[in-house]
């Protein structure tokens, strides 16, 4: 695969969102104490960036926030994640929208696959990057760049953020809640990032 990327307006709402959960002076903290650029606590900077560079950013921007609160970062991902998808939803170009609202209007057990490919065209810089299979009864969602784990190293799957927008994309598609597991990471060595999405009838 080519270089990875990350889309800057995805990147930007990152931001806005962690600053808002965390406190702007906590964010600054993490960045102070990581040797992390200043400049990352404004999300404005990132609209200035090319989606490589912002790739590296978030990574490393990921890393910095799971080594400041060890086994507490997961949590705090896991709800910037299921924060930004509403986020995806209001920023999407008009036919992503008209997508969003004809898929609501499906039974509610038919949402979830489509809804779960919109995310995948959210988050694929590059055409197909992220992509939704079906794995018998169940839904594998596979992310092939996934830049949370640009360069990053693991014994266990870092990928909160994208599990959290995957949790949240879900329960907007149908209310309910679903066990997902993230079962391979780029961060262990893997050729891609899955998460298995039991459906549970």
């Amino acid at each position: 695969m080519s270089e990875i990327q990350f889309p800057a307006r995805i990147m930007t709402r990152f931001v806005e969102t962690l600053s808002a959960e965390l406190g702007h002076d906590t964010l600054s903290s993490v960045l102070i104490k990581s040797g992390l650029p200043q400049e990352w606590a404004h999300p404005a900077h990132f609209s200035t960036l090319d989606d490589t560079r912002t790739a590296q950013a978030y990574a490393r921007l990921q890393s910095a926030l799971r080594t400041y609160y060890g086994r507490g970062a997961r949590g705090i991902l896991l709800r910037i994640g299921a924060k930004l998808w509403n986020h995806l939803l209001d920023d999407s170009a008009f036919g992503l929208k008209a997508q969003s609202v004809f898929l609501r209007g499906l039974p509610k057990s038919l949402r979830r696959k489509p809804a779960l490919e919109l995310l995948a065209r959210f988050l694929s810089a590059t055409q197909g990057s992220a992509a939704l299979h079906t794995l018998d009864l169940d839904l594998l969602f596979v992310d092939q760049a996934s830049p949370t784990t640009l360069d990053q190293t693991d014994n266990t799957p870092i990928c909160f953020v994208t599990h959290g927008l995957i949790r949240e994309c879900l329960y907007w598609a149908d209310g309910q809640e679903h066990d997902i597991e993230e079962r391979a990471c780029r961060a262990l060595g893997a050729h891609q990032c899955e998460f298995k999405i039991t459906l549970g009838g």
